[in-house]
């Protein structure tokens, strides 16, 4: 027998993640950040990354400059019946985080460290990033980079890029250094997305190493 009952209502992909990072997807897919974990978007702006991990319940915490931007990403949660605890949410600059060391088993931090004023700057939000993940966590970055195209330099790994702006742009012997710096582990290849004439992402995925057992050699 044929039922007569309406069917079930379905949602678009687009409903369902969002305007999410192709490469932040592809770590989802992989099973490198799950909703099982708790995870940090350091500089989340309105919350395009956080659609899919919201809808599964996931512990989200989210961090940016703009508080607008946080309200935004507070409501987004309600509306996709994924209420957060007030605490889960602040307003402050990447350098200056509120939350306690290995606090996550991701951070996120997409289209955000080019915008450093200079090294010191890019620097200091890079060591927060890091002090927030825990062991054995996973660091999510997408930045601009000199990776691909050659851009005007106006002052200290300060260039000017297709539309005007100034950015902080690193290049791969930058990021490789850093990694050995971290004593990262390198979870992917560098890849970098070039888009014509005007700028260049690079996606940069680190592992911190697991904290050895008490009594490992």
């Amino acid at each position: 027998m044929i039922s007569s009952s309406p069917p079930e209502p379905t949602i678009t992909i687009q409903e369902q993640f969002g305007q999410i990072d192709i490469y932040l997807f592809d770590q989802i897919l992989r099973g490198n950040i799950t909703p099982a974990m708790r995870i940090l978007d350091a500089g989340c702006g309105y919350g395009r990354n956080l659609v899919y991990l919201l809808r599964e319940g996931a512990d989200i915490h989210a961090l940016d400059q703009n508080p607008e931007a946080v309200t935004h990403v507070r409501e987004l949660a309600l509306s996709l019946r994924c209420p957060l605890p007030a605490a889960n949410f602040a307003v402050a600059p990447i350098e200056a985080m509120p939350f306690p060391n290995d606090f996550a088993d991701a951070v996120l931090c997409n289209s955000v460290l080019h915008f450093a004023r200079d090294e010191d700057h890019f620097r200091a939000m890079l060591a927060e990033l890091w002090r927030t993940l825990a062991p054995g966590g996973l660091l999510f970055i997408r930045l601009g980079s000199r990776i691909g195209m050659d851009f005007e330099r106006v002052g200290p790994n300060i260039f000017r890029t297709g539309d005007g702006s100034d950015w902080f742009l690193v290049d791969e012997d930058m990021l490789l250094d850093l990694t050995e710096e971290l004593n990262a582990i390198q979870v992917d290849p560098l890849k970098t997305t070039v888009v014509q004439d005007y700028r260049c992402m690079t996606t940069w995925v680190l592992r911190k190493r697991p904290t050895n057992p008490e009594g490992a050699a």
